[in-house]
């Protein structure tokens, strides 16, 4: 069955589907954010969800079968590890352009101009301009204050005074008593100069 089947435009668009998906994840997220883990992670997955995808399209296979399974493995693989919000969104925004570009019928113009407007859309979103003076970051404490973990006012004080930023809010994402370690998001305004 798959002899029978044309390459028609697939090569096309696996390339406006590889550069799209490198201006946004190179060329947006890496440049902003240094994070080769998820860059790699939201890189395969394109270009996975790429293969998948044009071999569904190309077969008799439902466009809501294909984006059940679609789900399904990016629940899958995202459920693994907690990531923030960030880079879920990244992460999502290199799997679209691989849905955009995968399936067939769409004129490339348009392809192309939908592509153009989600990467215009993340560039300007996602600018540093935009949210300047705020920030986050990634931190680990070796030791667990529990009278601070127990109070949230507390505890944003004591990150502001070590860290000497304004810390805004802060999320815990790993507690570890055995260890006595926590593990952190904290967003943060820079210190005005």
């Amino acid at each position: 069955m798959l002899e029978t089947l044309a390459l028609g435009d697939t090569p096309i668009r696996f390339a406006i589907d590889v550069l799209s998906m490198t201006a946004l994840v190179f060329g947006l997220y890496y440049r902003r954010y240094r994070d080769k883990e998820l860059v790699t992670a939201a890189s395969l997955f394109n270009i996975f969800a790429f293969g998948v995808l044009s071999i569904l399209s190309a077969v008799e296979f439902s466009l809501a079968a294909g984006f059940g399974l679609f789900a399904i493995l990016a629940l899958f693989t995202l459920r693994s590890e907690q990531i923030s919000k960030v880079e879920i969104t990244y992460f999502f925004g290199s799997v679209s352009i691989a849905v955009i570009c995968a399936i067939p019928g769409t004129p490339i113009a348009i392809v192309l101009a939908v592509v153009a407007l989600v990467l215009l859309g993340a560039y300007i979103l996602d600018h540093p301009a935009i949210l300047r003076s705020s920030d986050g970051v990634k931190i680990t404490l070796d030791k667990i204050d529990h009278e601070a973990l127990s109070q949230p006012e507390k505890m944003r004080r004591d990150l502001s005074e070590r860290l000497g930023v304004d810390v805004m809010s802060y999320q815990i994402t790993t507690l570890d008593y055995i260890n006595d370690m926590a593990r952190m998001n904290v967003f943060f305004r820079k210190p005005r100069r």
